[in-house]
C-alpha cells in the first residue's frame, strides 16, 4: 500500500520503504540480497498500473512506430522522446547497482534527501507557472536532461516522477503535460529494473517464499497505484504553477521525523 501510494505521488516510495520499516521497527535487512528484488517486485506492480491506466496511448505510441493510427508523427515522436528518456537511468542503474544498493539501510541520507526532494518540489513547482508546452514541443534534449533527473531517484528519499516533473517543467511544460511524461517515462524504466533484479529472488541465497510475498504485495501495489494515478491525473490537469507544493511540505515533515528518528535513534 505505501508502494502505491508513495511512487506516483512526488514523494519518494524508495525513501519511504527505507523510512517506515526503521521507524516502526520492522525487522528487514534493508541491505540484504533480498530487499532491493523485493522492492523492485512492489515497484512492477506499479508499472502494471500505469500500463492499464495509459493504454490507450501505449496503443497509439506502438500503432505510431508502424506508421499506423490518426496522429502517427506526434505517436513516433513520443515514442522517441520514451526511448531517450529512458537511457539514463537504465545505463546508471546497471552500473551503478551496488553504490544505490548500499544507500538503502541509512534512515538518516533518506530522511535528508526527502528534505531536499521537498525543496525541489516547493521551488521547482513555483518556477513555471506560465508554461504551455506540449510534449510535441520537446526534443531528445530535453527527454535526456529529463531522463537523468528521473535517474536521481535512484537516491532514497528523491521521487521518479517528482524529479521528472520539475525537470519537464523547466523546460516550460504544462503541468499535465510534465505529470503524464514523467508517469509513462516510469514504466520502461521500472520493466528495465524488473529484468534484473526480479530473477534474484528464485536465486538460492534467497529465503525461500520470498517471491510469493513480493508477488502479493506487487499486486496490492498495483491496485492502490491505479487510484494513486487516476488522482494525480486529474489533480494536475485542474492545477498550474503550485501543484507541487502541498507534496513538498509533506516530504519536509516526513524527512524532519525520519531525521530525529536517526538523531535519537528511535
Amino acid at each position: 500500500m505505501i508502494q502505491g501510494l508513495t511512487e506516483l505521488f512526488p514523494i519518494s516510495s524508495v525513501g519511504h520503504n527505507v523510512i517506515i520499516p526503521r521507524l516502526l521497527h520492522w525487522h528487514l535487512n534493508q541491505t540484504g540480497p533480498a530487499f532491493l528484488p523485493f522492492v523492485v517486485v512492489l515497484h512492477l506492480g506499479t508499472a502494471v498500473a500505469l500500463l492499464i491506466f495509459f493504454w490507450r496511448d501505449w496503443i497509439d505510441v506502438v500503432r505510431g512506430i508502424f506508421g499506423r493510427g490518426d496522429d502517427v508523427e506526434a505517436n513516433r515522436h513520443l515514442f522517441d522522446l520514451l526511448l531517450v528518456g529512458t537511457i539514463p537511468a537504465i545505463f546508471l542503474g546497471f552500473f551503478l547497482e551496488s553504490f544505490f544498493k548500499s544507500l538503502f539501510g541509512s534512515l538518516a541520507l533518506a530522511s535528508v534527501m526527502l528534505i531536499v526532494n521537498g525543496v525541489a518540489l516547493y521551488f521547482g513547482g513555483r518556477s513555471r507557472r506560465s508554461g504551455q508546452k506540449t510534449l510535441k514541443d520537446i526534443g531528445w534534449r530535453e527527454a535526456i536532461v529529463v531522463g537523468l533527473a528521473e535517474s536521481a531517484a535512484l537516491i532514497p528519499g528523491i521521487s521518479r516522477d517528482g524529479a521528472s516533473m520539475i525537470a519537464g517543467l523547466a523546460y516550460g511544460l504544462k503541468t499535465s503535460e510534465a505529470a503524464r511524461y514523467a508517469f509513462l517515462l516510469a514504466f520502461p524504466v521500472i520493466l528495465g529494473a524488473g529484468v534484473l533484479e526480479v530473477p534474484k529472488l528464485t536465486a538460492g541465497s534467497i529465503a525461500p517464499g520470498m517471491l510469493p510475498l513480493a508477488i502479493l504485495g506487487g499486486v496490492i501495489a498495483a491496485v492502490v497505484a491505479y487510484f494513486s494515478v487516476a488522482f494525480l491525473t486529474r489533480y494536475f490537469r485542474q492545477r498550474q504553477g503550485d501543484a507541487l507544493r502541498p507534496f513538498a511540505y509533506y516530504c519536509w515533515l516526513v524527512g524532519l521525523v525520519g531525521v530525529l528518528g536517526a538523531a535519537l535513534h528511535f
